[in-house]
């Protein structure tokens, strides 16, 4: 296992420790000591590569998780011992053993079969759980994904311009994994690695290395379309922006593209459970319509309603999907695993969306995100792509709470202000504004609270969880205060 932030060793490393027969697994820098240690006991690690400026948190980790001490390695440039860990290369074979090294082939089915990487899920409905993606999952998945990214490109794949990328998605996520490592090596583009995300140091990376390309989610998004640092800089050189971890609306999609100087934005969709993407807007093409795209070649969707009944063209549905970028399953979790597969073994997403006669798909909502109110369901992700239609809104997040002595749900907003409009534009304000704009169901009735922030994993997907929390306190506290009264 590693813990490390995005390290020009890290590409080294999972791709060493997958050619050697190992498994790869990476550790969010974010975590504290009590999810490493989780990870750390579910990953039943056995060597724990570890980056100096996290030392203390891997210790305390691996102490809790009863990881022997000398299974520690530090990872980075100084190779000199740090808090009396030895650096990685103290375990490296020699020159002339690796000259004489016999790498083990997998024909196709042990590739099938042999677990190459264990990514950890976000666990926004409980503990991460590890996903198994196979050797072939890989191959697959990097395949898809440069074939639907070259399919509308006016050049072919043999003469396709350099690109040069930044590379400042976790690389401990899949997302940054197939882009920053696999998808960079197999179309030979040159990628500047960042160790953490600064939005003004983004900025200055594009300008300086003239990047061309970049794979992002959508909170990146949103500040390159309503942060005034954005105007500042030159990022010209950007022809091509894939968003994906989240959903990311036709407006904001629109917003930023309007900022390039002919390139675009363009979605693909996906999950860890998928290794990293199955859906994708040919690349070339210049879609505005905020679709996530067309299925990728060799994988089949369906989408079924809550009966389990498939849909119509323009129905929502949730995505249960087949292919060869579909994981193993769980990583010591049988349970999970069996609950993930429906009886035609299609992986049963949690995502809803709807299809067009073309065969295009727009992302709708998670299943398990969507409010019921008095019945009708509210996709959070409308009413938060609705919100940041507001001038004066910087970024914002709905979940349901529940009002009322029936326990009714409503949807309610936590919204971050500009600042120019702070003082100025009220709760009140904001709600009445969204009424005109949405049916009576979907209005905040569930209220509008101020933050400074939203809280977001490190791929840019919305703590819906941190925010549930948030709203029960502060209905504990209305509820205190009520009875006082």
């Amino acid at each position: 296992m590693i813990l490390s932030p995005n390290h020009v060793f890290v590409p080294v490393v999972y791709l060493a420790a997958i050619a050697a027969g190992g498994i790869f697994c990476g550790c969010s820098v974010s975590f504290g000591v009590r999810e490493v240690t989780y990870q750390l006991q579910n990953a039943a690690a056995e060597v724990f590569l570890v980056h100096p400026k996290f030392l203390d948190v891997a210790l305390q980790a691996a102490q809790n998780a009863g990881l022997s001490g000398d299974k520690i390695f530090l990872l980075d440039q100084d190779p000199h011992p740090h808090g009396g860990k030895p650096d990685f290369r103290t375990i490296l074979a020699s020159r002339e053993e690796a000259r004489h090294w016999q790498w083990k082939k997998l024909d196709q089915e042990q590739a099938k079969n042999t677990t190459a990487v264990i990514n950890y899920s976000s666990g926004t409905t409980g503990l991460p759980k590890g996903v198994r993606i196979s050797h072939t999952n890989l191959v697959a998945n990097v395949s898809q994904s440069i074939f639907m990214r070259d399919l509308e490109q006016p050049y072919s794949p043999s003469n396709r311009p350099r690109e040069r990328w930044l590379g400042f998605l976790p690389l401990s996520h899949a997302y940054g994994q197939l882009w920053t490592i696999l998808a960079a090596m197999k179309t030979q583009s040159s990628v500047y690695i960042m160790g953490q995300f600064q939005y003004v140091r983004f900025l200055q990376h594009i300008q300086t290395h003239k990047i061309t390309h970049l794979q992002t989610a959508p909170p990146v998004l949103v500040m390159l379309a309503k942060r005034p640092e954005t105007e500042q800089y030159d990022i010209s050189s950007l022809r091509n922006i894939l968003s994906g971890a989240a959903p990311l609306s036709r407006e904001l999609q629109n917003e930023v593209t309007s900022k390039l100087n002919g390139g675009n934005v363009v979605q693909t969709w996906g999950m860890t459970e998928v290794t990293c993407s199955a859906l994708h807007i040919p690349g070339g093409r210049d879609d505005r319509s905020g679709s996530v795209g067309y299925i990728d070649p060799n994988c089949e969707i369906k989408l079924l309603d809550d009966a389990g009944v498939e849909v119509g063209v323009g129905e929502r549905g949730e995505i249960h999907i087949r292919g060869p970028n579909v994981c193993q399953g769980y990583w010591r979790n049988e349970k999970a695993t069996r609950e993930l597969f429906d009886q035609d073994g299609f992986m049963q997403t949690g995502d809803i969306a709807v299809r067009n006669e073309e065969g295009l798909y727009w992302i709708v909502d998670r299943k398990k995100e969507l409010i019921k109110v008095k019945g009708l369901q509210v996709a959070p992700a409308e009413l938060e792509a609705a919100l940041l239609e507001h001038d004066g809104v910087a970024d914002a997040a709905v979940v349901g709470v529940k009002i009322g002595p029936h326990g009714d749900e409503a949807p309610r907003a936590y919204v971050v202000l500009k600042e120019r409009v702070k003082g100025s534009l009220t709760p009140t304000i904001l709600a009445q504004w969204l009424d005109t704009r949405v049916a009576k169901h979907k209005r905040l009735t569930g209220g509008v609270v101020f933050v400074d922030e939203v809280p977001k994993s490190p791929t840019g997907k919305i703590l819906r969880k941190v925010i549930r929390e948030w709203a029960a306190k502060e209905a504990q506290v209305s509820s205190s205060t009520t009875a006082k009264l």
